[in-house]
């Protein structure tokens, strides 16, 4: 099988293993990673990297990362599961995909539990600027990572908070939904485009900070722009990553988020947006 990463025992590689399927181009098959549940199933940011990875396994891939999006229909069941990655289009530096990945209901018929697509692109050299600078903060040496906590995932990455920690009270007195945090695998491991897009969705629901209140919620849809170049993200390396996520819109059990993934020195490599429903 291709590796697409340096550290093969690294527990997101293990999360990662995909086998080919003998006779049917595109698909492949995968195994849910304890060290990635979530409380209903897996991680999310896992899941969405799992799907990258069968796209940079494909032998017709063109280019690098561009866009995920990814749809979350149904929760994972731990088990086995098979993801088609089809190239439905490709033109001259642009590769269009459709993504699923299937699971076996109680009676044994394939289900889709999550659909998506993505874009690869050889990018080249042009003229290029960042808009957004990455805000002054604190560095990441200078913190104290949080302890072990919550549902078995967290403990999968380093984090580093410096504003909007999860709340200590639900006492619905929040009035804001912004964090900032320092970031990386736990144990550290050389960035890549799939820890990339795995990184994307640590943060923990907006509507938990902005309320103050921890009402049930789940990610619907992410999409994860890669703004960095293969070159770019080994540069980075183990170092750590500053996230920083808000809320836009919390309205009739559904509020977006939009996020910003920089280097240590301060290039931005990912941005992303998901909408989340929230239960009351």
């Amino acid at each position: 099988m291709t590796k697409t990463s340096a550290t093969a025992s690294h527990p997101l590689d293990e999360a990662l293993q995909l086998e080919p399927v003998a006779g049917a181009p595109g698909q492949y098959q995968g195994k849910t990673h304890p060290g990635y549940w979530n409380m209903v199933g897996p991680f999310g940011g896992a899941t969405a990297a799992t799907l990258l990875q069968a796209i940079l396994l494909h032998p017709d891939r063109l280019g690098d990362p561009l866009s995920l999006t990814v749809n979350y229909a149904g929760a994972l069941v731990e088990g086995t599961f098979t993801i088609q990655a089809v190239p439905v289009r490709t033109n001259r530096s642009t590769q269009h995909w459709t993504l699923s990945i299937l699971q076996p209901d109680a009676e044994g018929a394939p289900v889709v539990t999550t659909t998506g697509t993505a874009v690869t692109a050889v990018r080249r050299e042009t003229w290029s600027v960042g808009d957004l600078p990455m805000p002054e903060v604190t560095p990441a040496a200078d913190l104290e990572p949080i302890s072990r906590q919550g549902v078995e995932w967290i403990n999968r990455y380093e984090m580093r908070p410096l504003k909007g920690p999860i709340p200590n009270t639900w006492d619905g007195s929040g009035d804001h939904s912004t964090t900032q945090l320092w970031m990386r695998d736990a144990p550290p491991r050389p960035l890549d485009f799939l820890s990339l897009a795995a990184l994307a969705d640590v943060f923990y629901p907006r509507v938990w900070l902005r309320r103050a209140r921890r009402v049930p919620a789940g990610t619907v849809s992410i999409t994860v722009y890669f703004h960095a170049s293969a070159e770019q993200l080994k540069a980075t390396g183990i170092g750590h990553l500053l996230g920083q996520a808000r809320g836009q819109e919390f309205r009739n059990g559904f509020f977006d988020q939009t996020a910003q993934l920089w280097n240590e020195a301060g290039t931005m490599l990912a941005t992303s947006h998901q909408i989340v429903y929230y239960k009351e």
